[in-house]
Protein backbone atom coordinates (compact mmCIF):
# COMPACT_ATOMS: atom_id res chain seq x y z
CA UNK A 1 0.00 0.00 0.00
CA UNK A 2 0.97 3.22 -0.85
CA UNK A 3 1.97 5.70 1.62
CA UNK A 4 0.94 8.36 0.31
CA UNK A 5 -2.33 9.81 -1.13
CA UNK A 6 -2.48 11.46 -4.35
CA UNK A 7 -2.95 15.05 -4.80
CA UNK A 8 -6.08 14.50 -7.45
CA UNK A 9 -7.94 12.19 -4.69
CA UNK A 10 -6.54 14.44 -1.54
CA UNK A 11 -5.88 17.58 -0.09
CA UNK A 12 -2.33 17.62 0.75
CA UNK A 13 -1.25 19.71 3.40
CA UNK A 14 0.60 23.00 2.27
CA UNK A 15 3.52 24.50 3.94
CA UNK A 16 5.78 27.13 3.85
CA UNK A 17 8.73 25.22 3.49
CA UNK A 18 7.93 22.66 0.88
CA UNK A 19 8.40 19.22 2.32
CA UNK A 20 9.53 17.37 -1.23
CA UNK A 21 11.65 19.20 -4.28
CA UNK A 22 12.81 17.76 -7.37
CA UNK A 23 15.15 18.83 -9.34
CA UNK A 24 16.35 18.57 -12.91
CA UNK A 25 19.92 19.78 -12.93
CA UNK A 26 20.50 21.68 -16.00
CA UNK A 27 23.53 23.20 -17.61
CA UNK A 28 26.43 21.42 -16.56
CA UNK A 29 28.22 21.21 -20.04
CA UNK A 30 27.23 24.41 -20.97
CA UNK A 31 28.72 25.92 -18.07
CA UNK A 32 32.12 23.98 -18.44
CA UNK A 33 31.95 25.34 -22.48
CA UNK A 34 31.53 28.93 -20.97
CA UNK A 35 35.02 28.26 -19.42
CA UNK A 36 36.73 26.89 -22.38
CA UNK A 37 36.88 23.15 -19.83
CA UNK A 38 35.65 19.67 -21.33
CA UNK A 39 31.81 18.92 -20.27
CA UNK A 40 33.06 16.34 -17.46
CA UNK A 41 34.23 19.73 -15.63
CA UNK A 42 30.57 21.19 -15.83
CA UNK A 43 29.50 17.42 -13.92
CA UNK A 44 31.85 17.56 -11.76
CA UNK A 45 31.12 20.84 -10.48
CA UNK A 46 27.66 19.68 -10.70
CA UNK A 47 28.21 17.17 -8.08
CA UNK A 48 29.36 19.55 -5.59
CA UNK A 49 26.26 21.44 -6.23
CA UNK A 50 24.81 18.29 -4.63
CA UNK A 51 26.11 18.67 -1.72
CA UNK A 52 25.34 22.40 -1.09
CA UNK A 53 21.62 21.17 -1.79
CA UNK A 54 21.74 18.83 0.63
CA UNK A 55 22.91 21.09 2.98
CA UNK A 56 20.41 24.09 2.30
CA UNK A 57 17.42 21.39 2.63
CA UNK A 58 18.70 20.40 5.78
CA UNK A 59 18.89 23.70 7.24
CA UNK A 60 15.54 24.17 5.93
CA UNK A 61 13.64 21.93 7.10
CA UNK A 62 12.96 19.82 3.32
CA UNK A 63 12.27 15.89 4.21
CA UNK A 64 12.75 14.98 0.41
CA UNK A 65 15.00 16.02 -2.33
CA UNK A 66 15.00 14.11 -5.66
CA UNK A 67 17.32 15.10 -8.20
CA UNK A 68 17.06 13.88 -12.15
CA UNK A 69 21.09 12.52 -12.52
CA UNK A 70 20.93 10.56 -15.45
CA UNK A 71 17.38 10.10 -17.73
CA UNK A 72 16.73 7.07 -20.08
CA UNK A 73 17.34 9.03 -23.03
CA UNK A 74 20.79 10.20 -21.75
CA UNK A 75 22.35 7.17 -23.22
CA UNK A 76 22.27 9.06 -26.76
CA UNK A 77 25.04 11.02 -25.49
CA UNK A 78 28.33 10.96 -27.14
CA UNK A 79 30.15 7.35 -25.52
CA UNK A 80 32.38 9.26 -23.95
CA UNK A 81 30.31 11.06 -22.03
CA UNK A 82 28.18 8.33 -21.16
CA UNK A 83 31.29 6.57 -19.45
CA UNK A 84 32.46 9.64 -17.52
CA UNK A 85 29.58 10.02 -16.41
CA UNK A 86 28.55 6.23 -15.21
CA UNK A 87 32.92 6.59 -13.32
CA UNK A 88 31.38 10.23 -11.82
CA UNK A 89 28.70 8.26 -10.33
CA UNK A 90 30.59 5.37 -9.18
CA UNK A 91 33.33 7.82 -7.68
CA UNK A 92 30.34 9.96 -5.92
CA UNK A 93 29.13 7.07 -4.17
CA UNK A 94 32.43 6.03 -2.96
CA UNK A 95 33.48 9.48 -1.62
CA UNK A 96 29.72 10.86 -0.31
CA UNK A 97 27.49 7.91 1.07
CA UNK A 98 29.60 7.82 5.05
CA UNK A 99 28.80 11.71 4.76
CA UNK A 100 25.55 11.54 4.13
CA UNK A 101 25.33 8.74 6.42
CA UNK A 102 26.61 10.76 9.26
CA UNK A 103 24.22 13.38 8.49
CA UNK A 104 21.60 11.29 8.61
CA UNK A 105 20.57 11.31 4.95
CA UNK A 106 18.72 8.44 3.42
CA UNK A 107 19.84 7.71 -0.09
CA UNK A 108 17.64 5.72 -2.62
CA UNK A 109 18.60 5.34 -6.08
CA UNK A 110 15.16 5.05 -8.70
CA UNK A 111 15.67 4.01 -12.05
CA UNK A 112 16.37 1.11 -14.39
CA UNK A 113 19.45 -0.70 -12.86
CA UNK A 114 19.87 -3.25 -14.48
CA UNK A 115 21.76 -1.44 -17.51
CA UNK A 116 24.42 -0.07 -15.08
CA UNK A 117 27.60 -2.69 -14.76
CA UNK A 118 27.61 -4.64 -12.13
CA UNK A 119 30.37 -2.95 -9.66
CA UNK A 120 27.72 0.24 -9.59
CA UNK A 121 24.77 -1.41 -9.04
CA UNK A 122 26.97 -2.84 -6.07
CA UNK A 123 27.80 0.28 -4.63
CA UNK A 124 23.91 1.51 -5.11
CA UNK A 125 22.61 -1.59 -2.86
CA UNK A 126 25.39 -0.72 -0.51
CA UNK A 127 24.28 2.92 -0.12
CA UNK A 128 20.54 2.32 -0.01
CA UNK A 129 21.50 -0.05 2.93
CA UNK A 130 24.03 1.55 5.01
CA UNK A 131 22.00 4.72 5.43
CA UNK A 132 18.42 2.90 5.25
CA UNK A 133 17.56 3.62 8.80
CA UNK A 134 18.26 7.48 8.35
CA UNK A 135 15.46 10.09 8.55
CA UNK A 136 16.81 13.53 8.23
CA UNK A 137 16.42 13.69 4.42
CA UNK A 138 15.14 11.13 1.90
CA UNK A 139 17.64 11.89 -0.76
CA UNK A 140 16.71 10.22 -4.49
CA UNK A 141 18.55 9.87 -7.05
CA UNK A 142 16.58 9.18 -10.95
CA UNK A 143 19.18 7.26 -12.95
CA UNK A 144 18.27 5.75 -16.20
CA UNK A 145 15.31 6.94 -15.10
CA UNK A 146 11.46 7.92 -17.22
CA UNK A 147 8.32 8.52 -16.35
CA UNK A 148 6.81 7.03 -18.89
CA UNK A 149 8.98 3.53 -18.32
CA UNK A 150 8.50 4.23 -14.55
CA UNK A 151 4.32 4.38 -14.93
CA UNK A 152 4.76 1.32 -17.20
CA UNK A 153 6.79 -0.91 -15.19
CA UNK A 154 4.16 0.34 -12.52
CA UNK A 155 1.24 -1.02 -14.42
CA UNK A 156 2.99 -4.30 -15.53
CA UNK A 157 4.05 -5.02 -11.92
CA UNK A 158 -0.12 -4.43 -10.82
CA UNK A 159 -1.14 -6.87 -13.89
CA UNK A 160 0.94 -9.28 -12.45
CA UNK A 161 -0.43 -8.88 -8.53
CA UNK A 162 -3.96 -8.24 -9.26
CA UNK A 163 -4.55 -9.68 -12.35
CA UNK A 164 -8.38 -10.40 -11.51
CA UNK A 165 -9.15 -6.54 -10.88
CA UNK A 166 -7.76 -5.37 -14.65
CA UNK A 167 -10.47 -3.22 -15.77
CA UNK A 168 -10.96 -1.94 -12.41
CA UNK A 169 -7.60 -0.67 -11.26
CA UNK A 170 -7.78 3.17 -9.63
CA UNK A 171 -4.43 5.05 -9.29
CA UNK A 172 -4.69 3.92 -5.53
CA UNK A 173 -4.23 0.46 -6.97
CA UNK A 174 -1.17 1.58 -9.18
CA UNK A 175 0.59 4.39 -6.61
CA UNK A 176 2.15 1.26 -4.54
CA UNK A 177 3.67 0.48 -7.53
CA UNK A 178 5.59 3.20 -8.56
CA UNK A 179 9.46 4.55 -7.75
CA UNK A 180 8.17 7.49 -5.90
CA UNK A 181 5.29 5.36 -3.68
CA UNK A 182 7.37 6.51 -0.49
CA UNK A 183 7.56 9.90 -0.82
CA UNK A 184 4.67 12.38 -0.90
CA UNK A 185 4.24 13.65 -4.41
CA UNK A 186 6.45 16.68 -4.80
CA UNK A 187 5.46 20.13 -4.26
CA UNK A 188 8.36 22.29 -5.70
CA UNK A 189 9.78 21.25 -9.09
CA UNK A 190 12.96 23.12 -10.18
CA UNK A 191 15.09 23.19 -13.76
CA UNK A 192 18.16 24.88 -13.65
CA UNK A 193 19.80 26.07 -17.09
CA UNK A 194 16.71 27.81 -18.96
CA UNK A 195 14.91 24.87 -20.71
CA UNK A 196 11.37 25.06 -19.46
CA UNK A 197 9.84 21.68 -19.85
CA UNK A 198 9.71 18.68 -17.63
CA UNK A 199 11.81 15.78 -19.79
CA UNK A 200 10.12 12.75 -19.09
CA UNK A 201 10.85 13.27 -15.33
CA UNK A 202 8.15 12.25 -12.64
CA UNK A 203 5.40 12.08 -15.00
CA UNK A 204 2.88 10.93 -12.73
CA UNK A 205 4.52 12.85 -9.96
CA UNK A 206 4.16 16.21 -10.57
CA UNK A 207 0.36 16.75 -11.44
CA UNK A 208 -0.17 19.72 -9.11
CA UNK A 209 3.42 20.67 -8.50
CA UNK A 210 4.83 24.30 -8.49
CA UNK A 211 7.40 24.33 -11.18
CA UNK A 212 9.85 26.88 -10.75
CA UNK A 213 12.29 27.84 -14.15
CA UNK A 214 15.62 29.45 -13.92
CA UNK A 215 18.37 30.37 -16.49
CA UNK A 216 21.16 30.09 -13.89
CA UNK A 217 23.16 26.51 -15.14
CA UNK A 218 23.28 23.74 -12.02
CA UNK A 219 26.67 24.31 -11.11
CA UNK A 220 25.98 28.17 -10.31
CA UNK A 221 23.02 26.96 -8.44
CA UNK A 222 24.07 27.63 -5.18
CA UNK A 223 22.03 28.58 -1.49
CA UNK A 224 21.04 32.62 -2.55
CA UNK A 225 19.58 31.00 -5.84
CA UNK A 226 17.55 27.94 -3.83
CA UNK A 227 16.37 30.41 -1.71
CA UNK A 228 15.18 32.35 -4.61
CA UNK A 229 13.17 29.18 -5.72
CA UNK A 230 11.40 28.48 -2.12
CA UNK A 231 10.68 32.16 -1.93
CA UNK A 232 9.01 31.85 -5.38
CA UNK A 233 6.87 28.57 -4.11
CA UNK A 234 6.13 31.00 -0.57
CA UNK A 235 4.27 33.03 -2.83
CA UNK A 236 2.05 30.83 -4.77
CA UNK A 237 -1.44 29.71 -3.69
CA UNK A 238 -2.00 26.66 -3.92
CA UNK A 239 -5.45 25.54 -4.86
CA UNK A 240 -6.01 21.96 -5.67
CA UNK A 241 -8.59 22.23 -7.96
CA UNK A 242 -10.55 25.16 -5.49
CA UNK A 243 -11.44 28.20 -5.55
CA UNK A 244 -9.12 31.06 -3.88
CA UNK A 245 -12.02 32.06 -2.22
CA UNK A 246 -12.41 28.64 -0.66
CA UNK A 247 -8.98 29.04 0.91
CA UNK A 248 -9.78 32.38 2.42
CA UNK A 249 -12.93 31.04 3.70
CA UNK A 250 -15.15 33.49 2.37
CA UNK A 251 -18.34 32.12 2.51
CA UNK A 252 -20.20 34.46 -0.07
CA UNK A 253 -17.73 32.79 -2.74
Amino acid sequence: MALFSSSTRDLPQVAAVPAHVAVIMDGNGRWAKKRFLPRVAGHVKGVELVREMVRACLERGVRYLTLFAFSSENWRRPQEEVTLLMQLFVKALEQEVEKLHRNGVRLRVIGDLSRFEPRLQVLIRQAEESTAGNTSLDLTIAANYGGRWDIMQAVNRMALAQPDQAGRWSEADIEPYLSMNFAPEPDLFIRTGGEERISNFLLWQLAYTEFYFTPTLWPDFDTAEFGKAITSYQQRERRFGRTSEQLTGDSNA
